[in-house]
């Protein structure tokens, strides 16, 4: 569909593998140019197999809706088949495509060469051509059949790019242009076009052959051309031949991680003090305070409280509906929603809570999301709750919303396994907009609650027979699984986040008690905050994503704004996560705080995991002219007597910047406050209502007291954790 290019190869493959080929001409063309892809507009059923494209309104029909009955043809003569694989390497606009069409038709969306370039290599530095290097190593044959690059000239058509020879010759090409970093080497920038001609002899029974009279130079102008091949013929293997090449999988954990499991799982346990599960059982009964800005809402929904005798669906159906109510009295759209949290009672009712949530969005990136279950924490007769964070300004210019939203399987990280994104992010100008409040430049990133699954499998790691040992596995998996996620949308620095703990069977509290896992996770946020050790040096396997220059030549041909052609590719810096050059120039990186860290020990996680890291937003994409201090832990006296501890994350000028630079700040405060037995456990919630009254006015003292020593002349817009 993307590549027209040696199509008249395609029939040939049928005999080249022994599998069958399915055809079908394409219907349409490219009505939604835009990376996401929504069918809510080109709706086809799978049953139309006859129709080959549904009709928009304007009477043209969508391209990507001819997979629909292409698919379904091929469902239908191989029941067997549960699952269709997109080559897209760093290309959101084809991955999106195919998993809409796959999600609607209920095969399995496959994308094992998704952020290739970031995962792992076998030597632990960062190799753009490891992909060509294990394509190499696992006998595959594929060969360029068209250039659009300057970095490439003709000579380059019929290379190997699986081939020493082609990799070399690639890798030079594009360091000269300075855009080895951005996925060129792999023509993920549409710099070239590949055919496979043959492979390991266990998928392929011979290759693919032109003669070199039979592939003729067609040029299209621009540094374009392509091969135009004739009497392309299969030619089969005289005898049967072993497998000769290996296909490598990248390791689980990248180096940053792999040392961090290693730190924490060799670490001695120390006191942790906190709260249990049973001595806070009695709060379930209290309703959360709800803090907005101006551009921003909390919605708290929960229903059925006290009576006991709706099902579940029943409840669930119940919040949809206040939900619709509430978007439609404040004449929003589900799409300003940015995040929600999913409080269940039993965990088992996930599937079916899932569904009927699901039915809520019909729009590309619906809201990130965290599903825990409580147990009796929710109110009696009540077995759901849902909040909400809600954006009332999307509408208006600046405040767009982007969101990450990958539901094939790959090495990278887990697929969604329900109706959320990854990740959404807001620009923080747009958080202050409707009261004029001028705020930094940069990104707010809300991400979903990630689990412990390896992405491959959709599964839990295996267990090792060691309690201990499987925890670390699972703590630092999911860890490594919030970083690549906050890598690819830009985020620079986690403001707070907190680690859930499910309540352990006996056996494994007895071996590893809440106490110790709680410190393990708290090590582990440490650690991925410190990394590297001082005085060693390493070579990042992060990865900016996809970053504009990189857009293949559909892109390039209909979102051309944003393409190579419009703006010449430029290496990018790269930067880990955390970026220490974003922080406020007093701080030194032996000194300087780390974000807050909670840890909550809930009923039950998803999937049984033995954790869900959350991370509570992100800073990305931050303005040079703007700077993030970190306050170290301060503490402040209640009434009560009690001490809280508050940290603040303050995203606000620099001194020197420029004069047009926004002077407002962003503040995001956490604030810890120890609940004594008497005034929080014992049935009364009347104490704990004043304490977090007082703590909300001890951080509204602060955004607006005149503090210039820690915050930025000007107005601000806080939140509260």
């Amino acid at each position: 569909m993307y590549q027209t290019v040696g199509h008249q190869v395609i029939p040939l493959y049928a005999d080249l593998t022994n599998t069958p080929v399915y055809r079908r001409p394409i219907s349409g063309s490219a009505t939604q140019t835009g990376k996401e892809y929504s069918h809510a507009a080109h709706y086809l059923r799978p049953s139309d197999v006859e129709v080959q494209g549904d009709s928009s309104s304007d009477g043209q029909s969508e391209e990507t809706e001819s997979m629909i009955p292409l698919l379904s043809a091929v469902m239908q003569a191989h029941p067997e088949a549960n699952a269709i694989c997109a080559g897209a390497i760093l290309s959101t606009y084809q991955r999106t495509r195919v998993e809409s069409v796959a999600v609607r038709l209920g095969l399995i969306p496959l994308a094992f060469l998704w952020k290739y370039p970031v995962l792992p290599c076998p030597s632990g530095a960062h190799d753009e051509s490891q992909l060509l290097v294990d394509l190499a190593a696992a006998g595959l044959e594929a060969r360029i059949i068209k250039i659009a690059s300057g970095g490439l000239d003709e000579s380059f058509l019929w290379e190997n790019v699986a081939s020493p020879r082609g990799i070399a010759r690639l890798r030079k090409a594009m360091r000269r242009f300075g855009v080895s970093e951005t996925g060129a080497i792999l023509g993920e920038g549409g710099e070239f076009e590949t055919l496979v001609v043959g492979g390991p002899p266990s998928l392929f029974g011979g290759r693919i052959v032109v003669d070199p009279a039979d592939r003729h130079v067609v040029h299209e102008g621009g540094g374009s051309a392509w091969l135009n091949l004739r009497h392309a013929r299969v030619e089969k293997k005289a005898t049967e031949q072993k497998q000769s090449g290996t296909v490598r999988v990248p390791d689980l954990l990248d180096t940053k991680f792999a040392d961090i499991l290693q730190k924490i799982a060799s670490s001695e346990g120390e006191r942790f003090s906190g709260y249990t599960h049973d001595q806070l059982k009695d709060l379930g009964s209290l309703g959360l305070p709800v803090f907005e800005t101006a551009s921003t809402l909390q919605w708290w929904c929960l229903t059925g409280v006290g009576s006991g005798s709706h099902s579940i669906e029943a409840e669930t159906g119940s919040l949809i509906n206040q939900i619709k109510v509430k978007l439609r009295e404040a004449t929003l759209r589900t799409s300003s929603i940015l995040n929600t949290f999913i409080l269940l009672r039993n965990m088992s009712d996930f599937s079916v809570v899932n569904q009927i949530y699901g039915s809520l969005f019909d729009e590309p990136n619906p809201p990130s999301r965290v599903s825990i279950s409580g147990g009796d924490l929710l109110p009696q007769g009540c077995n759901i709750a849902i909040y909400l964070s809600v954006h009332i300004g999307l509408d208006w210019p600046g405040s767009e919303r982007r969101g990450l939203h990958v539901q094939s399987r790959s090495y990278w990280a887990p697929a969604n396994i329900g109706p959320y994104s990854q990740a959404i992010s807001v620009p923080l100008s747009g958080l202050g907009h409707i009261s004029g409040t001028s705020l930094p430049v940069g990104e707010l990133v809300h991400v979903a609650g990630q689990i412990p699954l390896v992405p491959a499998k959709m599964e839990l790691p295996p267990s090792r027979g060691e309690p201990m040992a499987d925890f670390c596995v699972q703590a630092v998996l999911s860890l490594q699984h919030l970083w690549r996620i906050g890598a690819e949308m830009g985020v620079q620095w986690w403001m707070s986040a907190v680690a859930y703990l499910p309540r352990a069977g006996r056996e494994l509290k007895e071996r590893v008690p809440t106490a110790q896992r709680a410190m393990l996770v708290t090590r582990a946020w440490e650690a991925a905050h410190r990394w590297p050790p001082e005085g060693t040096s390493h070579n990042s396997d992060s990865s900016d994503g996809e970053i504009e220059s990189n857009i293949d030549l559909w892109d390039r041909k209909y979102n051309l704004q944003s393409s190579m052609l419009a703006k010449p590719p430029a290496p990018e810096a790269k930067h880990d996560l955390p970026d220490g050059s974003v922080l406020d120039e007093s701080y030194s990186s032996e000194s300087r705080s780390i974000p807050a860290v909670f840890v909550a020990e809930v009923d039950e996680l998803p999937r049984g995991a033995g954790v869900e890291w959350h991370a509570h937003a992100g800073l990305a994409h931050l303005d040079p002219s703007i700077s993030v201090l970190v306050t170290d832990c301060s503490t402040a006296t209640l009434r009560d007597g009690s001490v809280a501890r508050v940290q603040h994350t303050i995203v606000r000028p620099r001194p020197d910047r420029p004069e047009n630079a926004a002077p407002g700040a962003f503040v995001h405060s956490v604030v810890a406050i120890p609940l004594s037995a008497s005034s929080a456990c014992g049935g009364s919630t009347s104490s704990l209502r004043n304490l977090l009254e007082e703590i909300g006015n001890l951080v509204l003292r602060f955004t607006s007291g005149p503090s210039a020593s820690a915050t930025a002349q000007g107005p601000r817009c806080p939140t509260l954790l």
